[in-house]
């Protein structure tokens, strides 16, 4: 049976990123294992039960959606008996997903306010892993929340206006004014160590605007922004 996968593959690196980071905020415990494979599931979970809201081959996601969810809840049962008061991250990510499923009601799965409202619930995980451990939020972890929404949102307005929006001379500047504003805000914080983990986005900002690029080309340097993002993010943590 081939799987039915997601076909956001930026959103991989949303999965992976914050959470791992958020493991390194704080320390590893032997419940990250089982508290990964529960989210990864749960992503995969998420992916037909969202579509099963533009009422189209409803059996066949209703299928995926179980295959998927079932082992997610027993994976996911683990870290929550370790932690029980871990389930808050679950309740804070559910506005999210009811954002998201609103906006694949209305066909509008490119609208920049369903991916903001993804980029937050995927963030929200690196904050759950970092409380696993001690059941305590530090201020690294908070580093990590914040500094994946900004990094990801970057990533969003980036392709943006590579792909869809690229004759869109208004998302452009606010492309550029965003990337900018990130840098100057965190060296005015004192914080150049992060500013650093944002300078090669700027920089793709400003020098592949324009320039015709494959999906491939597009999706590999991405990856390479996002694992020097998380290097730099790790030096600031550790």
């Amino acid at each position: 049976m081939k799987l039915f996968l997601p076909k956001q593959h930026g959103a991989w690196a949303m999965l992976i990123i914050p959470f791992w980071l958020g493991v390194a905020a704080s320390e590893f415990h032997w419940a990250h294992i089982p508290f990964f494979i529960g989210w990864l599931l749960l992503y995969l979970a998420t992916y037909p039960m969202l579509l099963l809201f533009k009422k189209k081959k409803t059996s066949f996601y209703v299928k995926w959606t179980i295959i998927y969810f079932v082992p997610a809840l027993a994976v996911l049962s683990i870290p929550l008996l370790v932690r029980p008061s871990i389930l808050i991250f679950g309740l804070l990510m559910t506005p999210f997903f009811i954002l998201n499923a609103y906006y694949s009601s209305k066909n509008r799965d490119r609208a920049f306010g369903n991916d903001l409202s993804a980029i937050f619930a995927f963030s929200l995980s690196g904050l759950a892993s970092s409380f696993l451990p001690n059941g305590e939020i530090n201020s690294s972890a908070i580093i990590v929340f914040f500094s994946s929404i900004l990094f990801f949102t970057g990533c969003t307005f980036y392709v943006k206006t590579m792909i869809r929006e690229k004759k869109n001379q208004t998302y452009k500047w606010i492309s550029w004014v965003y990337h900018i504003g990130l840098i100057i805000a965190w060296l005015i914080l004192g914080e150049w160590q992060i500013a650093i983990a944002f300078l090669p986005s700027m920089i793709r900002a400003f020098v592949f605007y324009g320039k015709p690029m494959s999906m491939n080309k597009l999706g590999v340097l991405e990856i390479v922004n996002t694992a020097f993002f998380f290097i730099a993010i790790l030096f600031v943590i550790i």
